[in-house]
């Protein structure tokens, strides 16, 4: 008997069971679930890089502290007398005028300063003292006060110069001054500045006015 061919046949694949609906919906929340990770630690991120902002700027302009500026603002004079007769020996001035004394405190906290002398020099000699009176400059403020002046030349053992000048209708003096005083910061920081006066007064003695005033 003749043996007949047997076919072999392979095996169809297995059908693939298509994903449930419970397994959809699992894998959409789990993505939604990784995209909110991802979007609060972006959220997180900003917050640390806005606050690290937030403190530097805080630290380079509140907490800075910087020396407060002190000059002369305007000169009233009261009385002015001047003799140049020619003779250096008879050379001499005396003057009486009302400084207003400026302090510029441009930080976050008040400047409080003590009682200070301001000197008043002709020629590199000493010829009249004033006080400046303690005082508080507010927070980003000025402070201004009126100090009396008076100077004369009896100090003075050359007076040659002063000749010339006076014969220009000249009178120069220098005045200088450093504060003492404390920027306070949030009642908590207390900082040591002390601030330098240094002008220079230029009076016209045919006009008994101030001629010239120049602050550094």
């Amino acid at each position: 008997m003749a043996e007949k061919d047997q076919q072999v046949h392979p095996l169809a694949p297995a059908n693939e069971h298509p994903r449930s609906d419970e397994e959809s919906v699992s894998l959409q929340s789990k993505e939604l679930k990784r995209k909110k990770r991802i979007k609060y630690a972006v959220y997180i991120a900003a917050f640390a890089v806005f606050q690290t902002a937030v403190i530097l700027v805080f630290a380079l302009t509140v907490m800075r502290v910087k020396n407060p500026k002190v000059r002369i603002g305007r000169v009233t004079i009261e009385t002015m007398e001047t003799n140049y007769t020619g003779a250096a020996s008879s050379a001499s001035f005396d003057l009486k005028f009302i400084a207003q004394v400026t302090v510029k405190n441009t930080n976050f906290g008040h400047y409080k300063f003590d009682n200070n002398i301001m000197r008043f020099l002709y020629d590199g000699v000493i010829v009249g003292e004033a006080i400046i009176p303690k005082a508080r400059a507010r927070a980003r403020s000025t402070k201004k006060l009126d100090v009396t002046v008076e100077v004369n030349s009896r100090a003075l053992t050359s007076a040659t110069g002063l000749v010339s000048e006076l014969s220009s209708n000249e009178l120069t003096l220098n005045s200088q001054a450093k504060l003492k005083g404390k920027v306070e910061l949030m009642k908590v920081m207390k900082k040591t500045k002390s601030p330098e006066l240094n002008c220079t007064l230029t009076f016209n003695v045919s006009t008994r006015n101030l001629q010239e005033l120049k602050c550094k």
